[in-house]
């Protein structure tokens, strides 16, 4: 891009791209700016002992709890961000999830808009990524003005085996909304999608499904290898610069808008470190509530074991069923979500089980089916992103647990009940981001939340930040789709709305 962008969208991932896809017929120049870079269509991509055991394609770099201890994340920095690896579940959040629900261990807030102002933009978020799926099979799903347009991803025969027996015990399993072509995801290698990489090999993630529309406008560019460092403020109190760094350079744009698309725990780690003499907390933050409210679904892979049992199948991942999402099924409090995991193999296990013999893992996997249970995680103020110096520092502290484990013990027994009489169960830890979301919240009083409804920053006019930093509460479904919906919502505003856009268009 030859000229100065109008507008720079910081990350590629499902805000920046969805956002950039949004924006890109308005003719406003547009710059990406994006930490990593492409996924290369390589071996590697299906090679299950490099991805898993190795830790291929994880990141080489250290955060930090705050008692000092570090870890290395689970989170991607590449064109597509983390969608490139998810497990393009496409759900939405349920109604009751915008109001006020009472949990175990506390009160989910209500949203500041309901369930049916951003209904219409799910639609069009499904249509974007192309989610397959079906109606009327999950009695919490809410509303939907719009159908899919595509079959739900079939069943293999043992994972139908599975869903007719849950159904007989009086369960509602129902197709996942997928955002995958399955027969050009299988024609390259035999494998799950779940936690594997995309190169165009038939996932629809924020490269696929967004960015690809984004980047068929000349005035869209997409710069790769360059990570913001500081945002910078002029006297009015708009963000006049965003500093970034390519390939050992530091370098700066000067756009008139500026979307900050990082990620829950990178948005705000960013905003912190771009503290200064009048901004002494960090940017966009006189709420003191930038950081703060981290939250990651509480999760658990839950593995049924059956030595009658014989799991052919390949990808596995095709249904889930809530029918402990509202409440516990006997009038209590709501427990979550359980849908199917990608398939476990033995090379998968053994990245969590390294001592074990792979050939004896293979006589598990053979005989087991794979469960993914998740909980909503309450949003807390002292559960927080924070920086010291180049240093991530991440304070979790989970909410809603007993709740959690009462979901996986309910799992268990129904597993048992429907032919399973050895069922595993590990939670997942920080190092692997379930859905990390809620740093930088959007909400109705700026004395409470740095964003408005439109993610737009309450300190600055010209400031929005559009990723799972700006979801209220982390409900107990996967949160790609509401995030994609709430920037298709964002990218309408701004093209239509906003008063400093509506200039660009004249000039």
């Amino acid at each position: 891009m030859n000229v100065t962008p109008d507008i720079v969208i910081i990350g590629s991932g499902v805000g920046g791209s969805t956002v950039a896809a949004g924006l890109a017929a308005s003719g406003a120049q547009i710059l990406i700016l994006e930490a990593g870079d492409h996924i290369a269509d390589l071996p590697v991509n299906r090679d299950q002992r490099a991805i898993f055991q190795r830790g291929h394609f994880r990141p080489k770099e250290t955060w930090y709890e705050a008692d000092g201890k570090g870890f290395n994340p689970g989170n991607y920095y590449n064109v597509g961000g983390n969608s490139k690896f998810y497990g393009a579940v496409l759900s939405r959040y349920r109604k009751e999830d915008f109001g006020i629900l009472k949990h175990r261990e506390g009160v989910s807030p209500a949203w500041p808009f309901p369930y049916e102002v951003l209904e219409p933009w799910y639609s069009r978020a499904e249509r974007m990524y192309k989610v397959r799926g079906t109606l009327g099979e999950d009695p919490t799903e809410p509303h939907h003005s719009l159908g899919y347009e595509y079959p739900p991803v079939p069943d293999e025969a043992p994972i139908a085996d599975v869903r007719a027996r849950l159904k007989r015990k009086g369960l509602h399993p129902s197709s996942l909304p997928l955002g995958i072509d399955i027969d050009t995801w299988l024609a390259k290698a035999k494998t799950p999608w779940d936690a594997h990489p995309n190169s165009k090999d038939g996932k629809m993630d924020a490269e696929t499904a967004a960015l690809s529309i984004a980047m068929r406008h000349p005035n869209v560019a997409l710069q790769t290898n360059s990570r913001a460092v500081r945002l910078e403020t002029g006297q009015g109190g708009k963000i006049e610069k965003v500093v970034y760094v390519r390939d050992g350079q530091t370098l700066s744009v000067a756009p008139k808008i500026v979307i900050l698309s990082a990620g829950a725990v990178q948005s705000s780690a960013l905003l912190l470190r771009s503290a200064s003499d009048r901004y002494r907390n960090g940017l966009a933050n006189s709420s003191d509530q930038v950081g703060r409210n981290f939250m990651n679904h509480n999760a658990s892979a839950v593995i049924g074991v059956s030595p009658t049992f014989r799991n052919t199948s390949i990808y596995q991942k095709t249904f889930a069923f809530n029918d402990f999402y509202l409440s516990d099924g006997d009038g209590g409090f709501p427990l979550g979500n359980v849908q199917l995991l990608g398939r476990v193999s033995a090379e998968i296990l053994k990245g969590s089980l390294p001592s074990a013999p792979e050939w004896l893992l293979n006589l598990v996997t053979g005989h087991a089916i794979d469960f993914y249970a998740m909980s909503e995680d309450i949003p807390n103020p002292e559960s927080r992103v924070m920086v010291d110096g180049d240093r991530v520092i991440l304070q979790w502290q989970r909410t809603n647990w007993t709740a959690h484990l009462a979901l996986v013990a309910k799992l268990k027994q129904i597993l048992k009940s429907i032919g399973f009489p050895i069922v595993l169960a590990r939670a997942f830890d920080k190092r692997t981001p379930s859905h990390q979301c809620g740093t930088i919240r959007i909400g109705n009083d700026p004395a409470s939340a740095p964003l408005d409804v439109y993610c737009r920053s309450y300190d600055h006019s010209n400031l929005f930040v559009v990723d799972a930093s700006f979801l209220p509460t982390s409900a107990a479904v996967n949160p790609a789709l509401t995030v994609a919906s709430q920037a298709l919502r964002v990218a309408d505003h701004i093209a239509s709305q906003d008063l400093s856009f509506s200039r660009i268009q004249q000039d």
